[in-house]
């Protein structure tokens, strides 16, 4: 191996260093956050910790510009995530780079507490997101529900019966008349015992 470490010889010390440490490290890897995209040449999806070793073999500097460069950079201060960048400008021996990483992979967990709160963070953030998103879907269809429902039992009601109009018109009884008794005279009377009286004279 020569001093001056080729982009391939670098990445297969950094990766076996990061493993013996314990880091689950994928190469190769799509790297897509923060408005950043580029392929990160080592990374732990969870423990969100990597390695990228810049080279102007693959163009990775244009691969990873320098606002990119320095958005990592304000996402690793926050604690989001933490990654190794060696930069090829500078030569760099085999033992000077597992130094370097070494000494990288020790701050990261002794910050490791600070870490998760800020990764937990963010989390909580997106998973309000869903849940709110959820929330205002389940109101939606509640509330179709209950219009639904309504509408229903709208139907299953009897119409109202309507009020018989008034006419205004009171009906009333004709009381039957009594035929008031034609009233007899005094004379009429008279008259009449006389006629009978006269008779059974007659008749003796």
């Amino acid at each position: 191996m020569s001093e001056t470490l080729s982009e391939f010889e670098g990445c297969t010390l950094l990766t076996r260093l990061f493993r013996r440490r314990g880091y689950t490290i994928e190469r190769n890897v799509m790297f897509r956050e923060y408005g950043v995209e580029f392929h990160i040449d080592g990374w732990d999806r969870k423990a969100r910790v990597g390695f990228e070793f810049l080279t102007s073999e693959d163009d990775d500097h244009d691969d990873l510009s320098l606002e990119e460069y320095k958005t990592l950079g304000d996402a690793q201060q926050r604690g989001e995530l933490a990654v190794f960048i060696i930069d090829e400008v500078e030569p760099v021996t085999p033992a000077d780079l597992l130094a370097e990483a070494s000494e990288f992979l020790d701050e990261v967990e002794a910050s490791r507490p600070r870490r998760r709160r800020a990764v937990n963070r963010s989390t909580k953030k997106a998973a309000k997101k869903r849940t709110t998103k959820k929330k205002t879907k389940r109101k939606a269809v509640r509330t179709s529900v209950k219009k639904a429902a309504k509408k229903k039992v709208a139907k299953k009601k009897s119409p109202a019966r309507k009020p018989a109009k008034k006419t205004g018109k009171k009906t009333v009884k004709k009381a039957a008349k009594k035929k008031a008794p034609k009233k007899v005279s005094k004379k009429t009377v008279a008259r009449k015992t006389a006629k009978k009286a006269a008779k059974k004279k007659a008749r003796r």
